[in-house]
């Protein structure tokens, strides 16, 4: 099932890196574990404590929840509405957020309290929010097609009432610039961060890895979860890409087990990583023969119920974020949306972290730096009369924690 081909140099790359960092990581931890062991003189029974103590926090798993209260007003077989405005009847054009779909928790963009993205929008003055929350995919909907989820979403704008500013991440992203081509008169600003929209662009690992591996691999994984894909697999992809995070956050949870906050941490991101959620097979295959393999979101030959999908029927106000370190959608893919649209390039936006992909959506450097401004623009074309952007960014950073201890490593 591997394609005869050579190996895309980015995947011989990777792997080269990603099993020497994590080498590297494993002496690091190691060492530090067992000079701290030494320094307090800790006898065999000791580390055998240590190994217990370190083995149940790292198994130990709990589903994740939602953070800020939210109430879910509709509900269909492949996704929820979850309405965060609090009652709020402010005149503003409501925000529509579609969250990563890739076999986790959607509440990714919910994370802690002070990590919200939900909350960082709403402290924007955009607080009619509302945000969607994938359902895992079971044997009743796994046969689930884009068809749907668009269909769903269709519904989910009719009920909030457009036009929406709509922001997408990730998976989310490519899926709302998808249904913004489709509807643009029901879009009032478009937000796409760590989205692929150009799948082709830049230095991709997971396109490198597409192209590796023969359809027939992935139409194997599928036939393997009994026609979805489990969130298992997705979850064991994203760690062989960068071994490395994973084993630091091993050994970091070892050497740090008497830091009350630091276990805590680790078991806050560890609930919502390592939950996995599956994804129809149909969709997934879709995902993998048209987007990542033939790029026809760019290429302009892709079609949705017998409607081509044009980017250039976006010409609303587009912002877009990417994070440089993201090494499962770099920037240029993200940033490759304001070459295929309409909107004028005194209404784009662009930005770039310095995180990776999931700190993107639930890290403090980008709530705190970098979502606000861009909300505070979305913000000044949503409600009518003069609007302070420096307040909205302000009140928005404020909603987030500054970190005062070092944060898990995010992929």
């Amino acid at each position: 099932m591997i394609n005869p081909t050579t190996c895309p140099p980015v995947v011989s790359r990777s792997t080269l890196l990603g099993s020497v960092d994590a080498a590297g990581a494993t002496l690091d931890g190691a060492s530090t574990y067992w000079t701290g062991a030494l320094a307090r003189g800790a006898m065999p029974w000791d580390v055998a404590g240590d190994a217990a103590r370190w083995w149940s926090a790292m198994t130990v798993r709990e589903r994740p929840r939602w953070s800020t209260p939210n109430e879910v007003v509709w509900e269909s077989p492949v996704m929820r509405l979850r309405d965060f405005t609090h009652g709020a009847t402010d005149d503003v054009v409501p925000t529509l957020v579609l969250p990563p779909q890739a076999g986790h928790s959607s509440s990714i963009v919910d994370y802690s309290p002070r990590q919200s993205q939900m909350q960082t929008i709403r402290a924007a003055g955009l607080t009619r929010a509302f945000s969607l929350d994938w359902i895992g995919a079971t044997q009743a909907t796994k046969h689930a097609t884009v068809d749907e989820f668009l269909a769903d979403i269709a519904h989910a704008v009719e009920l909030i009432g457009s036009p929406v500013n709509l922001v997408g991440d990730c998976q989310g992203g490519w899926l709302a610039a998808i249904y913004a081509a489709l509807h643009p008169e029901r879009i009032h600003t478009l937000t796409i961060a760590g989205a692929p929209i150009d799948f082709h662009a830049g230095d991709p690992v997971i396109g490198g890895y597409v192209e590796l591996f023969e359809p027939s691999f992935y139409a194997a994984l599928v036939a393997s979860g009994g026609g979805v894909l489990p969130g298992s697999y997705q979850l064991g992809g994203f760690i062989a890409i960068k071994p490395q995070d994973e084993v630091a956050r091993q050994w970091g949870l070892l050497n740090h087990l008497d830091d009350a906050e630091h276990v805590e941490r680790y078991r806050h991101f560890e609930d919502w990583f390592k939950h996995t959620q599956d994804i129809a097979g149909d969709f997934y295959l879709w995902i993998v023969e048209h987007l990542f393999r033939r790029n026809a979101l760019i290429s302009g030959e892709l079609e949705i119920g017998g409607e081509r999908v044009e980017l250039g029927n976006i010409s609303c106000p587009l912002m877009l974020l990417a994070g440089s370190g993201d090494h499962i959608t770099p920037p240029p893919q993200v940033f490759a949306a304001r070459e295929h649209v309409a909107t004028p390039a005194e209404d784009v936006v662009q930005r770039t972290a310095s995180g990776g992909h999931l700190g993107l959506f639930m890290g403090r450097e980008a709530l705190r730096d970098h979502w606000p401004p861009v909300l505070a623009e979305v913000y000044a074309r949503s409600t009518p009369g003069a609007v302070s952007r420096e307040r909205a960014v302000r009140e928005s950073r404020a909603r987030t924690d500054p970190g005062r201890a070092a944060p898990q490593p995010i992929p």
